[in-house]
């Protein structure tokens, strides 16, 4: 049996494990939270060297992307070099691919077309999500000033984003990653005080797409249909969205045992099936391997009869 684990700075409240057969081979999937503390983090990827098939990082990207230049994050250093063994990846290589497929599926299936008005929380590290929208003719706002660094400043294009980006990443890379994302405790908690700071563009959007975390951040008390496009979400995730108003949520990673996992789970999951280290990956590997695996994203039905845009077909 195969072992693919991710070891996240998320809560450990999120923890899951599966196992389940793909391809004829037998995997057990399993996700452990660190609850934002960085050593405990390095000691457990210590401990799982050569011990297991393939890690993902969960909770933190080990590159964020202004366009075709990507800057590593300064603290997933402490994470990646923790390892010399076990192949270790963060996800980026599905957001690029399954990511932007799921984009075409839903723009296929009539769901998504010019002229959608699109809230995306951060594009920098969803690059392929954020392309794949822009080029269906979404109206789409890049919410990366707003929910990475709390400056009040939407950004409009993916091309206007890159440029920002190409001055403010080397910088900003550089920080302490529980500055720019909420880690441990701070993912399953939410200011009330601050959460209507930007629900008008909430508020505003048909669709609301990003990192979950991102999402609920500053995700207000009421929404109005509006679909959410997104990656992890626990059966708690749900329910506050249907709570909340939200008319349809669509998660780019498949469900299993009625759990979607995190992108660096699923690349964790193609990189041990190919049996290679990332960088000797390409892109075309990854979106063969996913046809063959006939992965579709995970479409949930909230308050459907409110959604601001038509059914999936």
């Amino acid at each position: 049996m195969k072992k693919v684990i991710s070891i996240s700075l998320g809560s450990s409240k999120r923890d899951h494990s599966v196992t389940l057969e793909l391809l004829g081979e037998q995997f057990e999937i399993s996700r452990v939270g660190t609850d934002g503390n960085f050593h405990k983090a390095v000691t457990k990827l210590k401990e799982l060297d050569g011990k297991v098939n393939a890690i993902g990082l969960g909770g933190i990207d080990i590159y964020l992307y202004a366009g075709k230049n990507r800057y590593m994050i300064k603290d997933s250093k402490l994470l990646v070099q923790a390892l010399k063994k076990t192949p270790v990846v963060d996800g980026s290589g599905v957001k690029n691919t399954l990511e932007r497929e799921t984009i075409k599926y839903l723009s296929n299936k009539g769901y998504l077309h010019s002229n959608i008005k699109v809230l995306m929380t951060s594009a920098v590290d969803r690059f392929g999500m954020a392309e794949a929208l822009e080029q269906v003719g979404c109206d789409i706002t890049c919410g990366d000033l707003m929910f990475g660094m709390g400056i009040p400043y939407p950004v409009k294009t993916v091309t206007r984003l890159n440029n920002i980006a190409a001055r403010l990443l080397p910088i900003v890379t550089k920080l302490p990653f529980t500055v720019l994302y909420p880690t441990g405790k701070k993912q399953d908690s939410q200011d009330i005080a601050k959460r209507n700071k930007y629900a008008k563009y909430y508020q505003e959007a048909d669709v609301i797409a990003g990192d979950f975390h991102f999402i609920r951040k500053y995700l207000p008390g009421k929404l109005d249909g509006q679909i959410v496009i997104t990656n992890t979400t626990t059966k708690q995730d749900v329910e506050m969205l249907e709570e909340r108003g939200a008319g349809l949520l669509v998660t780019t990673t498949p469900e299993f045992n009625g759990r979607s996992f995190g992108t660096n789970v699923i690349e964790a999951l193609l990189v041990a099936i190919l049996e290679k280290n990332w960088e000797d990956i390409h892109p075309g590997e990854y979106t063969e391997l996913l046809q063959k695996l006939q992965f579709e994203p995970r479409v949930v039905k909230l308050n459907n009869e409110k959604c601001k845009i038509k059914d999936i077909k």
